[in-house]
C-alpha cells in the first residue's frame, strides 16, 4: 500500500473518530500528533467553550477553528452569581460581535454571565439570526425586550430560547407574542426563568402553545391558575418551571400535563400536593428551592416520586427527609441541597446532619452529583460517601456555622471520598476553621488526581497545608479560594506547581507588607494577574459598608493584558519572561 493510501486512511480515521470525542483535552492532544491532524481538528471541531472571553479573542478562534457549530462563551468569572466582584468589573460581548457573524456553520450560541446590549444583538441577529437553532443569554445584562423583539423578529428557525437569570431592561410581553407569530413553528424550549420579566400576557403564551411544539418551558412569577388553556394546549410539555400557587385560588380543576417529566413550582403548600400527585410516578427532576413545603411535605411528596432522578432543595427537608428520599428515590442521579431561603448567610429550620448524609450514601448508589449544606456532619458519614457513590463525579460540601460540631477535622472522611469516588472532577468544600488540616489538604493533593475544578474555604492551618495540596491534583485548571490563611508567596508558590492551572481566584488571603510584590513569583507567559484592593468594594457599595478582604485572579490569556477594566482592577506589571 502506498505512503498517499495510508496518509488518506489515517485521515478518514481521525476524521471519523474526532467528533466522537468528548473530552477537549483529547482533542486536543490529538492535534498536537502532526500538522494534518491539527488542521483535521481546525476544520471540523463542532463545538468550543471558551471558560472566560478574556483568555483569548474572537479573532483568534475564528482563525484557529472557522467551522464550529456551536459556541459557549463566558463573560465574567462564576464569583460573579455571588456579588463577589467590583461593579463594572468587565466582561463585555462588544469586542467578540464582529468576529461571532463570521462564522459561517455557527447556528448554536451559549453566552453565560456576559454584558450584552441591544446594538450586540441587533449586529449578531441580522447576520445571522435566520441559520440560529440555539440562543442562551444565561445570567446576562445589558439588553433590553428591544433586542428581543429583534430575536423574535428574525429568529424563525429558533428551537431553544433561553434568557435565564438574565437583567433584563425595560420588561415587556410584545416580544412574546411576535416570536409566537414569527416562529417557524419548531421552537421547544423558551426559558425566561428568574429574569425581570415576571408578569406576562398568558394568551401570549397559549399562542405560542398552539403554533409551536413546546417541549420545555420556564417563566416568571405567573398564578397557575391562569395557565389552565396554556398547559391543556400543550400536551407535549415535559418540563415546566416558574409558575406559583397562591392561597386565595381554587386549583380543584387544574391539572398538568400526562407527560410532564420536571417541575419547578413556587410557594407549593401541603394544600397543593394533590395537583403534584397524579404526576409525581413520572417526575425524573424536580425543584423545590422556592417551595413551601416542610420536612413532613417533603416525605409525602417524595415518598410518591419513585422514579426521580434530580432533586434541588433546601435544608428545610430535614434528616427526616432525606431518610425517605434514599429509601423512595433510589435512581437519583444529582441532588443538590442549599440553605432556607437560599442564604447561607442565614440558618433557619432543623439543618441537616451526619444522619441524612449516610442515608442518602446507602440507599442513592447512583448519585453522579451532590452538593449540600450541612451543620454537623462526622468522618464516618463522609467515609460512607466514599464507599458507596462510586459513580460520584462532582462533590461539594458547606459546613454552615450552627450547632457544634463533635468530630472535626473532617481530614479522613474528605480522604474516603476522594478514594473511593476516583471519577471526581469537580470538587469543593467551605468548610468551619479547624474543618480541615494542613495534613486533609495533602489528603486532597495526593487522592484528587482527576480533579479539574476545585474551591476551598476556611481550610488549612499554614502554607504547608497549600504547598502539599500543589503537589498533586496534576489535571487541576480551575482553582477558587475564599477565605484562606494562606500568604501570597505561598499561593505564588502553589499557582506554578499545578501543571494544568488555567485560573485562579482568591479572595481573602494573608497579606503581607510588600503588597502585591509576591504574586509576581507565579508570571509565566500568557499570564494575567490583577489584584481588586478590598476598600475597591465598598467605593462601588457592593458591600454596604461592611469590610471585604482583597482579591487575586490570575488567568491564561492569548489575548494579553485586558483594557476595559475599571478603577477598581489593577492588573499587575509582570516582569518578561
Amino acid at each position: 500500500m502506498s505512503k498517499n493510501n495510508n496518509t488518506k486512511m489515517s485521515d478518514d480515521i481521525i476524521e471519523f473518530v474526532l467528533p466522537h470525542l468528548q473530552d477537549p483535552a483529547d482533542k486536543a492532544s490529538i492535534s498536537l500528533v502532526c500538522h494534518r491532524w491539527y488542521e483535521l481538528d481546525r476544520l471540523i471541531r463542532g463545538h468550543i467553550t471558551v471558560a472566560l472571553l478574556y483568555a483569548t479573542t474572537g479573532e483568534q478562534l475564528y482563525n484557529r477553528f472557522p467551522y464550529i457549530e456551536s459556541l459557549k462563551l463566558k463573560g465574567k468569572p462564576r464569583a460573579d452569581a455571588y456579588a463577589l466582584l467590583p461593579e463594572n468589573w468587565g466582561g463585555y460581548l462588544q469586542p467578540w460581535t464582529p468576529s461571532l457573524v463570521r462564522f459561517p456553520k455557527l447556528k448554536k450560541l451559549h453566552l453565560l454571565r456576559t454584558i450584552v446590549t441591544d446594538t450586540d444583538l441587533e449586529t449578531l441577529i441580522s447576520a445571522k439570526g435566520e441559520f440560529l437553532v440555539s440562543l442562551k443569554l444565561d445570567q446576562c445584562s445589558g439588553f433590553s425586550t428591544d433586542g428581543l423583539l429583534i430575536i423574535a423578529r428574525t429568529c424563525r428557525n429558533l428551537v431553544t430560547l433561553v434568557l435565564e437569570g438574565s437583567y433584563i431592561l425595560n420588561p415587556n410581553g410584545e416580544w412574546l407574542r411576535d416570536l409566537a407569530l414569527n416562529n417557524n413553528r419548531v421552537l421547544e424550549t423558551l426559558c425566561f426563568y428568574a429574569t425581570s420579566i415576571e408578569d406576562i400576557n398568558v394568551t401570549y403564551l397559549e399562542l405560542l402553545a398552539k403554533n409551536c411544539p413546546l417541549k420545555s418551558v420556564k417563566i416568571g412569577d405567573t398564578d397557575l391558575i391562569r395557565l389552565v388553556n396554556f398547559f391543556r394546549t400543550t400536551p407535549s410539555l415535559q418540563e415546566f418551571c416558574g409558575g406559583l400557587f397562591s392561597n386565595d385560588e381554587n386549583y380543584t380543576n387544574f391539572s398538568f400535563p400526562v407527560l410532564i417529566q420536571s417541575l419547578s413550582i413556587m410557594y407549593m403548600e401541603r394544600v397543593h400536593l394533590p395537583m403534584v400527585v397524579p404526576v409525581s410516578h413520572s417526575l425524573l427532576q424536580l425543584d423545590l428551592l422556592y417551595a413551601s413545603l416542610d420536612s413532613e411535605g417533603h416525605c409525602e411528596l417524595l415518598s410518591r416520586c419513585r422514579n426521580l432522578e434530580i432533586l434541588k432543595t433546601t435544608t428545610v427537608i430535614g434528616d427526616q427527609g432525606l431518610e425517605v428520599l434514599a429509601l423512595s428515590c433510589t435512581r437519583l442521579k444529582k441532588l443538590r441541597i442549599e440553605h432556607e431561603g437560599v442564604n447561607e448567610e442565614n440558618v433557619e429550620g432543623p439543618g441537616l446532619s451526619q444522619r441524612g448524609l449516610k442515608a442518602i450514601a446507602e440507599g442513592c448508589r447512583k448519585l453522579e452529583y451532590l452538593a449540600i449544606f450541612m451543620t454537623n456532619v462526622t468522618n464516618e458519614a463522609l467515609e460512607r460517601v466514599g464507599e458507596n457513590l462510586s459513580n460520584l463525579n462532582d462533590f461539594r460540601l458547606v459546613l454552615v456555622d450552627g450547632e457544634m460540631c463533635e468530630d472535626l477535622p473532617l481530614d479522613n472522611g474528605i480522604r474516603a471520598v476522594l478514594q473511593g469516588c476516583r471519577n471526581i472532577t469537580r470538587f469543593a468544600v467551605k468548610l468551619r476553621h479547624g474543618g480541615l488540616t494542613d495534613t486533609g489538604l495533602g489528603y486532597i493533593g495526593q487522592f484528587g488526581e482527576n480533579i479539574k475544578s476545585m474551591l476551598l474555604g476556611k481550610v488549612g492551618e499554614t502554607d504547608a497545608g497549600l504547598l502539599q495540596l500543589s503537589n498533586g491534583c496534576p489535571k487541576l485548571q480551575k482553582l477558587e479560594i475564599r477565605p484562606c490563611i494562606f500568604t501570597e508567596q505561598a499561593l505564588a508558590i502553589a499557582a506554578t506547581r499545578f501543571v494544568s492551572l488555567k485560573s485562579l481566584w482568591v479572595q481573602g488571603y494573608l497579606s503581607s507588607n510588600r503588597g502585591t510584590e509576591d504574586f509576581l513569583r507565579m508570571a509565566r507567559p500568557y499570564w494575567n494577574i490583577e489584584h481588586v484592593p478590598g476598600e475597591a468594594y465598598e467605593i462601588d457599595g457592593i458591600t454596604e459598608g461592611q469590610p471585604v478582604m482583597s482579591t487575586i485572579y490570575a488567568y491564561y490569556s492569548l489575548a494579553g493584558q485586558r483594557t476595559d477594566h475599571p478603577s477598581t482592577v489593577v492588573p499587575l506589571l509582570l516582569p518578561q519572561i
